[in-house]
């Protein structure tokens, strides 16, 4: 019975990576790249690549070739920073990005609206930020990601004081700022409106718990054995085991504390379900985590003010 909830699970989380890829490759092909906007990302890195190519040459390359071609050499890095961590969802994430965002090329040559108008940057800017939104936090909802810039911002949160929040905002941040020498002033600061409407979206709406770097993870269950078993073989990860004693009860029991990526915390909270549906969790966003697996302890310490990442 087990496995046989995991593997419907594993099927749900394949359609979550197809239908979110798909939906933001629409996003890409008939929204961001007619209007040129360039916010963050391999996408909005491709975009540029793109504009510049035609500028220059006349010529176009398609923008799906484009993504592949940056994200690639980005994915093996991310697999030589942190080995089996980017397995085959990361990968197929990152296909799937470029194959949707050909195939929406050539579905749509001219786009879907009229891109003369005055109103399209705002349309375009709309729903770039809506389809890139959802459909990236659905990916991400099954501890996948698109690759990308995504990979560059979590080796900058691990060698450097910056925190995931803050390395994304400035790979991303680097992006839209490039985007002005080819874009204009004005194309850039609709890119930036993009960029937040799709953290909006992604934060508040399609992944629960937020977005942060780390979580903390507390959970009190007659059934700690069981889980603590799973975070060691199946997660790669490790926890402490707390002695305490319910208030009301009186009843002595066992609290397990452990830190997760973001990333993971949809599969422990599965197995926790499975183990024990009554299970109590308690989950808090960790912005900074040292020692082994996370950032090493020399880098905050030699830092001059912490609190500022």
């Amino acid at each position: 019975m087990r496995k046989l909830k995991l593997n419907r699970q594993a099927f749900i989380d394949w359609i979550y990576i197809i239908f979110g890829t798909f939906l933001t490759g629409f996003g890409i092909s008939v929204f961001m790249n007619p209007a040129r906007l360039a916010p963050g990302g391999v996408s909005g890195l491709g975009t540029i690549i793109y504009h510049v190519i035609e500028d220059k040459t006349g010529k176009t390359m398609e923008l799906g070739l484009i993504i592949l071609f940056l994200s690639i050499p980005i994915y093996l890095l991310g697999l030589a920073v942190f080995g089996k961590e980017y397995g085959i969802r990361t990968l197929m994430g990152t296909l799937l990005l470029s194959l949707s965002t050909f195939i929406f090329d050539s579905i749509f040559p001219n786009g879907i609206i009229d891109y003369s108008k005055e109103s399209s940057l705002w349309l375009c800017t709309l729903f770039t930020g809506l389809t890139n939104g959802i459909g990236i936090g659905l990916v991400m909802r099954t501890g996948s990601n698109t690759g990308g810039t995504d990979i560059i911002a979590q080796i900058l949160a691990r060698y450097t004081p910056l925190g995931m929040g803050n390395a994304l905002l400035f790979v991303d941040g680097t992006v839209i700022l490039s985007s002005i020498f080819i874009f204009g002033i004005e194309n850039a600061l609709y890119s930036a409106v993009v960029s937040i409407i799709i953290s909006l979206i992604i934060d508040r709406v399609i992944v629960p718990f937020g977005t942060n770097y780390a979580k903390t993870v507390y959970i009190i269950s007659p059934h700690i054995d069981i889980i603590g078993e799973y975070i060691l073989k199946n997660m790669n990860r490790s926890g402490t085991i707390i002695p305490s004693r319910g208030l009301f009860s009186g009843e002595n029991k066992e609290m397990l504390m452990t830190v997760i990526p973001k990333k993971d915390l949809t599969k422990l909270t599965r197995c926790v379900k499975e183990a024990d549906p009554n299970a109590f969790l308690v989950i808090q966003d960790t912005y900074h985590v040292l020692g082994e697996g996370y950032q090493p302890l020399d880098v905050i310490a030699d830092s001059k003010d912490v609190s500022q990442s």
